[in-house]
């Protein structure tokens, strides 16, 4: 297989923007609507839109690599590193801890112009505990770096990146590109979706680090998506991906074979449009679930404030499966007996809606 960086014009990447006109007009007027829905929230619903959709980031960037991480922890990091809680909440997951830094980092300094010293910070924040591979630097192992999946002895080679020995060189290739094609640079890329996919392609070809490329990756093109806006960008592009992973890998795949892209960047395109609306529906939910909470915050006991607090954790989509007897015995620690007074005690306050009955009871939130 010969790939892209092995072909002759690399990395001089081509591509037909008319095949995405229509998806580029539809995200301008979507960031214009999230924009203007923001402006019209108060503070405290703005920042929780803001927090929510970083620890979605956080969180699901790491899952797409097979990590899970604990939201608390997650929480606690982001509001920690962008200076929101006046005492340092104490984090136990470290992953967490990193993940949030990066993505508080990568807010804070989203107009900053990319360095490799920028990448080396984001890569120690993220994988300061692996002490198994090198942290801040460029790959440097003489074996190929490469993607592969299967059993052992059956394994399936998707993509070789460029030998280390290569790294430095395209790396300073790469944030020259990156920076000159930001607002005012000599070959400024305007349409912020297409730049973004462009930057998390080339970068994820280069496969800089041993590890934690993806997650990088998809900070960058985050980056390219906020610079260009000129402004941090609202939405979670890896909450979106992981949505759908194994379409993420087979376009990748694909696109790593050419240096004609018209097809990966109208995927990328595609992905960044849906997380928008994604954002959007999100915002509104945040908006309907403080409007909840002030319809019904004096009227609910502590366990009672706890199992909702989960239940909305689950977001727009909701509480998967519902809530019942056995789920909030599992997150409030009461009997059975209390857990069935709680759930009743809710239902005639209208804060709950049943469904079904008997054993297969369960219940949804009135919101």
């Amino acid at each position: 297989m010969i790939y892209n960086w092995q072909q002759p014009g690399w990395p001089s990447f081509s591509y037909d923007v008319s095949e995405v006109e229509d998806m580029l007009f539809e995200f301008a007027e979507l960031t214009g609507h999230v924009s203007g829905m923001l402006k019209t929230l108060p503070e405290a619903v703005q920042l929780e839109a803001v927090l929510d959709m970083m620890v979605a980031e956080a969180i699901k960037t790491s899952e797409i690599e097979g990590e899970y991480l604990r939201r608390q922890d997650v929480v606690s990091s982001i509001r920690n590193n962008l200076g929101l809680n006046q005492t340092p909440e104490a984090t136990q997951d470290k992953m967490a801890q990193g993940a949030g830094e990066l993505m508080a980092d990568a807010r804070k300094t989203y107009a900053d112009a990319l360095t490799a010293e920028k990448l080396f910070q984001w890569h120690t924040m993220l994988l300061k505990e692996q002490k198994q591979i090198c942290v801040g630097a460029w790959r440097s192992h003489e074996e190929p770096m490469q993607v592969v999946s299967g059993a052992l002895g059956k394994e399936k080679v998707h993509f070789e990146a460029p030998p280390s020995s290569r790294i430095p060189d395209e790396m300073s290739r790469f944030i020259q590109w990156f920076n000159q094609t930001a607002p005012g640079g000599d070959d400024e890329i305007r349409k912020a979706p297409v730049r973004s996919a462009v930057a998390h392609l080339y970068f994820e070809t280069l496969h800089p680090f041993e590890d934690g490329n993806g997650r990088i990756g998809r900070a960058i093109a985050e980056k390219a998506l906020s610079q260009t806006l000129g402004r941090p960008v609202l939405l979670s592009l890896s909450r979106t991906i992981e949505a759908d992973k194994k379409a993420y890998y087979n376009a990748l795949e694909q696109a790593q074979k050419s240096n004609e892209i018209t097809s990966w960047v109208a995927y990328f395109v595609s992905v960044i449009l849906t997380s928008q609306k994604e954002a959007i529906a999100l915002v509104e939910f945040i908006l309907k679930k403080s409007k909840f909470f002030d319809r019904f915050k004096n009227m609910l006991n502590e366990r009672q404030l706890k199992a909702i607090r989960k239940m909305l954790d689950a977001g727009p989509e909701g509480f998967e499966g519902g809530m019942n007897a056995r789920k909030y015995i599992g997150i409030t620690k009461a009997s059975k007996a209390t857990a069935t007074r709680d759930l009743q005690h809710l239902l005639e306050l209208g804060v709950l809606i049943q469904e079904g009955g008997g054993r297969s009871t369960r219940y949804r939130l009135n919101i």
